[in-house]
């Protein structure tokens, strides 16, 4: 068990599921203490109506070696963000690790619809759940990260910059919306490098997620079943090794050279020596431009 980040003091934002979750068990692994919010409780679902539970996410965090502290919270509540940012103050005096991984969209987009057929309630509601989520949480928070010299705000999306830059991602609003969180540490590097503090933009690759898991009616102890049916997923990789890329950022007193910057999971694996849980190393963006997308078969040899 690492000790890296005894002491330090982390929110992840969006923890119930997928790379929130892995990111908080990560980081608890690594000895921070973790505040993990999401509107799933096991009193109260969220429209998702999804088993995983914020509460969940915090035993395990306990159970990885650090201390996880579940608080359920909309981000689209500002009050409620104030709120959860007051609590932190007060417990604990500091913030070191903001994770921005709010998303709630998984029910929101429609795959190739072009803007004047995609549902409109449906595309902006996803907007609001995984753009201004995040300016929410962060205006409450920077504050108290900015109290101590050498904070990390971490914004998660899906697909590196320059990937996203030259690749049409799903639909309009998609599309839009993981641009708009890879803008966001852009911007926020710029506001916070100056003040001590770093920013970055970080995407999991394929991630074998919770939701995903279960679109392909696999486990995690049998996820290869999936591909008879989708061959490219061989190149996925689990929420934790997303997970252990912000734990080594956390970690590295040197993170402000990645600031303002956009980075994936499996490029920070090769650059701190992490790998998943199965002892791999996924590169899934450079393997979906150089095997994926450019119509070669399947074969994930040189890039895990």
């Amino acid at each position: 068990m690492s000790e890296q980040l005894k002491g330090r003091v982390a929110l992840v934002a969006g923890a119930t599921r997928g790379a929130g979750r892995g990111i908080a068990v990560e980081l608890g692994a690594a000895g921070a203490t973790v505040y993990v919010t999401g509107r799933t409780t096991r009193a109260r679902r969220s429209e998702y109506d999804r088993p995983e539970t914020i509460e969940d996410t915090a035993d395990l965090v306990s159970e990885a070696g650090g201390r996880g502290i579940a608080v359920p919270t909309d981000h689209l509540e500002p009050g409620q963000v104030k709120a959860l940012v007051d609590r932190i103050a007060g417990e604990q005096g500091r913030l070191d690790v903001l994770v921005n991984d709010i998303w709630g969209g998984e029910t929101l987009f429609e795959w190739d619809a072009p803007l004047w057929e995609h549902d409109l309630d449906k595309g902006l509601r996803l907007l609001r759940l995984a753009v201004e989520t995040h300016a929410v949480t962060s205006h409450h928070a920077l504050p108290l990260l900015l109290s101590h010299p050498g904070g990390l705000v971490v914004e998660v999306t899906d697909g590196t910059a320059d990937y996203n830059r030259d690749h049409y991602r799903v639909s309009f609003f998609y599309d839009l919306a993981k641009a708009s969180v890879l803008r966001m540490a852009f911007a926020l590097g710029h506001e916070l490098g100056p003040r001590g503090a770093t920013a970055v933009a970080l995407t999991p690759g394929w991630l074998r997620s919770e939701i995903m898991l279960d679109h392909f009616g696999v486990r995690e102890d049998n996820w290869r079943d999936a591909l008879d049916d989708v061959p490219h997923f061989a190149i996925s990789e689990t929420p934790r090794y997303a997970g252990r890329a912000v734990a080594a950022l956390a970690a590295d007193p040197d993170a402000a050279r990645f600031n303002g910057t956009s980075l994936s999971s499996g490029g920070l694996a090769r650059e701190y020596g992490f790998t998943d849980l199965d002892g791999s190393r996924p590169d899934a963006w450079r393997y979906l431009v150089e095997v994926q997308d450019a119509g070669r078969p399947a074969d994930v040899t040189g890039y895990r």
